[in-house]
């Protein structure tokens, strides 16, 4: 009989982690799988541009649950998930990494006795100040299968006092997706969209609410990427979250910050590897980019996956001038090498396959 498994997206990073298994799923004849998106990330190049980049099957149901508060958009979509699976009766809900649908979903499964499969379990940056951390954590507490993109995963969930024989690493499905895609990037003719040349420019993304929110700390560090951007030209595909911010707190924007409509897949995937260095605060970009073998400064204080910098090309950067631009000085003197951490291969979906073969032949 085949597994009946529910994959919940929500936002831009959760397709890219979904695609290369959903894809593989639907090869296999002992799997049933139903794509369910939430609708957190609703429009056209939010989402979906990115399922047609990516080639997924359009989803079943689409919660189109948008905009709200943290305690709004999780409460609408546990409200509107309910019934999905209460018609859908799964086998498991399988949801990945730390947005609000992750944590919405998880909890509606388990309050119905169906097992839950958290993709990018285990990863923490220890502060608890941020949304996506109570939303991994909380996940993790209630899953039943937790597959791991890094050994740090594996230790917290231990830590925590997860069953051993319930943690697996896999690998890192978002680099699935880089490695499937990245033959198209090549084609992708979004520098000469843009006026620019491989390797000439900086990329830029800024969009949590820690560093976006706060007129002062927005300030700061745009005023920071302007000195930034006096040496090499930064191209800013722009969160309408972000563009919101920067309109309201009427924040002066350097001529060399280049700010431009998000991007699907393809084209950002092609940006991001012809640029010189990536400068973020996003989680994602900074696997990204230690596969791609770019300088990523990341601007937060802290984050919840530590082997881009141990083994990748990642410098934790900061949210301030001083430490910014500490950080761009030491990336210039001592470019940072890296290598490939283990299993972001590009066969992380396999893993995950035999994984879950393996859970629902034991049940």
């Amino acid at each position: 009989m085949k597994a009946h498994i529910l994959c919940v997206a929500g936002a831009r990073p959760n397709f890219m982690k979904l695609a290369p298994l959903i894809a593989a799923l639907e090869r296999d004849p002992d799997f049933s799988p139903v794509i369910v998106h939430t609708g957190q990330h609703y429009d056209d190049q939010m989402s979906g541009q990115f399922f047609r980049d990516l080639a997924m099957s359009a989803p079943k149901y689409n919660l189109h649950v948008g905009l709200g508060s943290h305690a709004q958009q999780t409460a609408e979509i546990m409200k509107c998930f309910e019934p999905v699976v209460i018609e859908e009766r799964p086998d498991a809900v399988l949801v990945v990494g730390d947005v609000n649908s992750t944590m919405a979903c998880a909890l509606v499964a388990k309050k119905l006795q169906i097992p839950v499969i958290h993709v990018e379990a285990g990863l923490r940056s220890f502060d608890r100040s941020m949304p996506e951390e109570i939303n991994r954590v909380v996940t993790d507490a209630v899953s039943d299968l937790l597959l791991v993109t890094e050994d740090s995963g594996r230790r917290n969930l231990l830590a925590e006092g997860i069953p051993t024989d319930r943690i697996h690493l896999v690998g890192n499905l978002m680099i699935d997706s880089l490695r499937m895609n990245a033959q198209k990037a090549c084609q992708s003719d979004i520098l000469a969209r843009l006026g620019t040349a491989t390797k000439s420019y900086g990329l830029l993304t800024l969009h949590r609410p820690s560093n976006v929110d706060d007129p002062a700390q927005l300030a700061e560090i745009i005023e920071t990427l302007s000195t930034i951007a006096g040496e090499v030209p930064l191209y800013f595909p722009v969160h309408p979250r972000t563009r919101g911010r920067l309109k309201d707190h009427k924040i002066d924007i350097h001529v060399r910050i280049h700010l431009i409509d998000p991007l699907g897949y393809i084209d950002f995937l092609s940006l991001m590897s012809n640029s010189s260095v990536v400068l973020t605060d996003s989680g994602g970009i900074q696997e990204e980019t230690t596969v791609l073998g770019i300088p990523c400064l990341t601007l937060r204080d802290n984050t919840e996956r530590p082997v881009t910098i141990e083994e990748g090309t990642n410098i934790l950067a900061g949210t301030h001038k001083s430490s910014i631009l500490a950080a761009w000085a030491e990336m210039k003197r001592t470019p940072k090498a890296g290598r490939i951490p283990k299993y972001w291969d590009g066969n992380a979906a396999a893993r995950c396959l035999e994984v879950l073969r393996a859970y629902f032949s034991s049940r």
